[in-house]
């Protein structure tokens, strides 16, 4: 376990202090208020590291700027139907809150297809999630509980996995190649419910791989997880697959309303798009703006990233030439965000 002190923290500080003016404007979306706790969440990442931590803070927020993140919130995703196309593609929603505040992010590992947009598209997607998590829910939950909230909860459904999503390991390896560099330390626990003989197979091999604060983080529930995911959350915020057994990511209704955190139709996803198209209008005011996906420089991936890959590949290839059943399990490559 990674100690980071207030005299390291102090040292990141007087580093940070020193950073020039465009740097220091897009900081202040990144730590939202809460210095300290951001410092710690980067120095986390880099094992207490002073410098090599400033090195992930300044060359995250040097990305931001090449690639506009601060307006990205302005951009939506147009027509509509595009949109939808992603959400229905791009299996990611909010369910609700634990019990201490945290957000519970759903994500619909082995149904998401990623086949009806660009990789622009999903890429943008994804980091508009991001940047509103950081942006408004964060800081809102912080301010109803009185305290800070600085991470989330992550339920990740592994139905329907399957060898095909091994043909986005490009897309999937860019999404988590982002989320480890800018936004590190944003997760508490990964919980995998749902999960079929070819996941409990691969996570053999892979967790062997991971750093250990990242193994600490993982949690291989029985089932759909309800039982034990009752015990930090509410029913209502249960993701719609951990209600019923067997459920997977269908779609459910309660009430007249949609309850199937994925759809374009749930509430948070109707929050979430009035928000961007809200910030568009306010940002059209002052210059008008293209349509077209937003296209973010995609990062090198690290190496020790690169080999958790080559071993999911490898280990499905295997599982396939045994049983000639297979499947991708990359989109849960953990690397402790």
């Amino acid at each position: 376990m990674v100690l980071v002190t207030e005299e390291v923290i102090k040292q990141l500080q007087t580093l940070m202090d020193e950073i020039a003016e465009p740097l220091q404007k897009t900081y202040q979306n990144v730590h939202q208020g809460y210095r300290t706790e951001t410092l710690v969440r980067f120095l986390k990442a880099r094992d207490g590291s002073v410098s090599k931590a400033h090195k992930m803070l300044v060359d995250c927020l040097n990305w931001r700027i090449d690639n506009e993140i601060d307006q990205i919130l302005a951009k939506p995703i147009l027509p509509t139907d595009l949109y939808r196309a992603v959400r229905d593609t791009q299996l990611v929603g909010m369910s609700g809150y634990s019990r201490d505040g945290l957000p519970v992010v759903a994500v619909g590992v082995g149904l998401s297809t990623y086949d009806k947009a660009s990789i622009h598209y999903y890429i943008q997607s994804h980091i508009q999630m991001n940047e509103y998590r950081d942006r408004v829910i964060l800081p809102s939950a912080s301010k109803k509980f009185g305290r800070y909230i600085g991470t989330c909860i992550k339920v990740l459904d592994m139905t329907g996995l399957k060898f095909s999503a091994l043909n986005q390991i490009k897309l999937l390896t860019a999404i988590s190649t982002i989320d480890d560099l800018n936004y590190p330390e944003k997760t508490e626990t990964y919980y995998i419910v749902n999960a079929p003989y070819i996941f409990s197979a691969c996570w053999k091999v892979v967790r062997p791989l991971l750093q250990e604060r990242t193994k600490k983080k993982v949690q291989v529930l029985s089932g759909s997880g309800k039982d034990e995911l009752l015990k930090i959350m509410d029913y209502a915020s249960l993701p719609h697959f951990c209600k019923r057994e067997g459920s997977g990511s269908s779609k459910h209704s309660r009430n007249g309303t949609n309850d199937n955190c994925f759809s374009l139709d749930h509430a948070f996803h109707q929050q979430l798009y009035d928000y961007i198209k809200q910030q568009a209008e306010a940002l059209e005011a002052v210059a008008p703006s293209k349509e077209g996906s937003v296209h973010v420089t995609l990062p090198e991936p690290d190496p020790d990233d690169a080999k958790i890959a080559e071993t999911i590949e490898s280990e499905f290839q295997r599982i396939r030439k045994k049983n000639g059943i297979c499947q991708s399990f990359h989109e849960i490559k953990i690397n402790g965000d």
